[in-house]
């Protein structure tokens, strides 16, 4: 069978990437990366339109599902939870996505009223989620709501993502899923912050649990994680690899406070980031057809997207409720995550530990 498979590397230098990596960039406030996707194409005399997914890509779906404990909740795939994704849209010819029937959709970029997918980065969060073919979603029962924030150059302004948030808002889904991100605002969001950070925490204000993305800047720290995962009542996720380390390009977090730019300290539960997932090497699909890896914190936001979703089905009561609920929800996810070894607190890069899904589960049945 002919294949092409896309393995991220990080040994090339940039002047060397310009025939081999593909990347893709999500943008917002226009100048901090969030979530970076670097692909190397191994061509084995095929394109990307293979008859499915290389063994290399099938076999590390099944490393991260036992990683995060997917494979023991196998009864459940997030049926009867809905998600709202904000990012650059959905790629709906894809066939891992033939039989998706998305709950709703809206285009804040061009207004067009049929699902697309101009970038590419929407599409590989949205398979990961709910990818029924070469690759197996986590959660692909859930009821999926598509926002276009992201234009076809990874990019979107800070009013756009908010009114895209707002929008999931309205729709009255349980989770909203934001793997994007970009700098804080000077002011912080605790007297008023940013537009996007408002309408993050308004969603969570009125129940909703609102996951986003750390950041990719780990290895170029410019000091903190991406907004809206800066907001304290966002759940902001770091990202591993297949053996649980940190994967290297995870944002770090600034839970000390600072005078300027203005930070207030963080505390238990809103340290940051709270929790890593699955960010190195990701099986994902790929717009246009196709299947690969991908390398990054927006990944990671989706298996906890997943994790919750799964939560959600399994106890409905947990869902749907008001802030204080969200916050219990983190208690009850960070009192299930796995810590790395000698950590016994918080860790500036691994959170309050690795998500374990079928443990955040399994709390709500006992």
């Amino acid at each position: 069978m002919d294949e092409v498979i896309p393995i991220p590397d990080a040994e090339l230098e940039p002047e060397d990437e310009f025939d081999f990596i593909k990347k893709i960039s999500t943008f917002f406030v226009g100048i901090v990366l969030v979530c970076v996707f670097w692909f190397v194409f191994d061509i084995f005399g095929g394109d990307l339109l293979s008859d499915g997914p290389a063994s290399i890509v099938t076999s590390r779906e099944a490393d991260f599902d036992s990683l995060a404990q997917f494979d023991d909740v196998r009864q459940y795939d997030g049926s009867g939870v809905s998600v709202c994704i904000v990012d650059s849209g959905i790629d709906m010819t894809h066939p891992d996505l033939a039989n998706l029937e998305l709950a709703s959709w809206t285009d804040f970029i061009q207004g067009k009223p049929s699902p697309y997918d101009d970038n590419g980065h929407g599409t590989m969060m949205a398979g990961i989620l709910v990818a029924d073919g070469g690759l197996t979603g986590l959660a692909r029962g859930v009821d999926l709501h598509v926002a276009k924030a992201l234009s076809g150059q990874g990019n979107g302004s800070d009013e756009i993502i908010a009114d895209a948030i707002d929008w999931c808002r309205t729709k009255n889904v349980d989770i909203i899923s934001l793997s994007l991100g970009g700098a804080p605002g000077v002011i912080p969001q605790f007297f008023g912050g940013d537009a996007a950070e408002g309408a993050a925490n308004d969603a969570t204000d009125a129940g909703i649990v609102v996951i986003a993305a750390a950041g990719n800047d780990g290895g170029d720290d410019d000091g903190d994680v991406a907004s809206p995962g800066s907001v304290s009542s966002v759940i902001c996720v770091g990202g591993v690899d297949a053996s649980g380390n940190i994967w290297e390009g995870s944002s770090i977090g600034d839970n000390n406070g600072r005078v300027w730019p203005i930070l207030l300290p963080r505390n238990m539960p809103d340290e940051k980031p709270e929790i890593v997932a699955p960010g190195e090497d990701v099986p994902v699909i790929i717009a246009g057809g196709g299947w690969g890896l991908a390398s990054g914190t927006s990944a990671s936001t989706v298996y906890v997207t997943a994790a919750f979703a799964i939560l959600f089905e399994a106890d409905s009561s947990l869902k749907g409720n008001d802030a204080q609920s969200v916050e219990d929800l983190k208690y009850r996810m960070i009192d299930s995550s796995r810590m790395k070894e000698d950590q016994n607190e918080h860790d500036n890069y691994y959170g309050y530990g690795l998500l374990q899904t079928f443990e955040l589960v399994n709390g709500s049945q006992s």
